[in-house]
C-alpha cells in the first residue's frame, strides 16, 4: 500500500514538473472574420441567353481554430483549420449569378515567428502549407438543377498579425491572412529559343481567400 502510495506521488510529481516546463508553451486560438474570395476564369459558357466566363466563392463569415507550440520564445508550429461558408457564383459581361451553397474548408501546418521579448504583445508573421477543399455544391440555375462535386487543392497559407495577452493565459488576436489556392495553368504561348527550341509558356490561376479577423487565445 506504502509503495502503491508513493509510485502514485512520483507520477504526480513528475507530470508536475513536465507541465511547469511546458507552461506557455502551447496556445489555442479560436478567431473569427470576414473573407474575401475570388475565383478563376475561364472559356466562355452561354447559360440561359447569358455568356458567363469567371466563377468565385462569395465573399462571407470564416472561423478558425489554431493549435500552436512555442518551440522558443520566438519561433512556434503548429496546425490551422479555417471554414468558410460562402456562396458559389458565375458571372459574365453582362450579370451575375448565384449557383448554389459552398462551403472551403482550410487545412495547414505553419510555422509562426513571433517578434520581440515581451509575453504581453507579440507581433508574428506566419506561413503554412497545406490544402483548401471546395466542397460540393446543390446548384440549381436557369430552371435546371445538378450536384458540382468537390474537389481538393494544394494551398499555401500567408498572415501578418498580433497577439495581445493582458493576463497570464488569456489574449487577444488579430490577423490579416492571405491564402492563394493553385487551381489550374493555361496556356499563354510559345516561347523559341536557338539552343533550347521552342516551349509553351504557362498562366496560372489561383483562387484567392484575403482574411481579416481576430479571436481569443488561450495559453497553457
Amino acid at each position: 500500500m506504502r509503495k502503491t502510495v508513493l509510485l502514485t506521488m512520483m507520477v504526480g510529481l513528475v507530470g508536475s514538473a513536465a507541465w511547469a516546463q511546458n507552461e506557455g508553451k502551447v496556445e489555442v486560438s479560436a478567431t473569427a472574420g470576414w473573407t474575401f474570395s475570388d475565383g478563376v476564369s475561364g472559356g466562355t459558357v452561354t447559360v440561359a441567353g447569358d455568356d458567363f466566363s469567371r466563377i468565385d466563392p462569395k465573399d462571407s463569415f470564416s472561423w478558425n481554430l489554431r493549435l500552436g507550440y512555442m518551440i522558443t520564445h520566438n519561433a512556434e508550429v503548429g496546425f490551422l483549420y479555417g471554414q468558410q461558408a460562402s456562396t458559389l457564383q458565375i458571372s459574365g459581361p453582362s450579370r451575375t449569378a448565384d449557383l448554389g451553397d459552398e462551403t472551403l474548408h482550410n487545412y495547414h501546418g505553419y510555422f509562426a515567428y513571433n517578434f520581440g521579448e515581451s509575453e504581453k504583445v507579440q507581433p508574428y508573421v506566419l506561413l503554412g502549407l497545406g490544402a483548401t477543399q471546395f466542397g460540393s455544391v446543390n446548384a440549381s440555375f436557369g430552371g435546371n438543377a445538378r450536384s458540382i462535386g468537390g474537389n481538393t487543392k494544394f494551398s499555401s497559407t500567408w498572415a501578418v498579425g498580433v497577439k495581445v495577452f493582458p493576463s497570464k493565459n488569456v489574449g487577444i488576436r488579430l490577423e490579416g491572412r492571405w491564402t492563394p489556392t493553385y487551381i489550374k495553368t493555361d496556356a499563354a504561348g510559345w516561347w523559341c529559343d536557338p539552343y533550347w527550341g521552342c516551349y509553351t509558356l504557362g498562366n496560372a490561376q489561383y483562387a484567392n481567400q484575403f482574411e481579416l479577423g481576430g479571436g481569443l487565445a488561450f495559453r497553457f
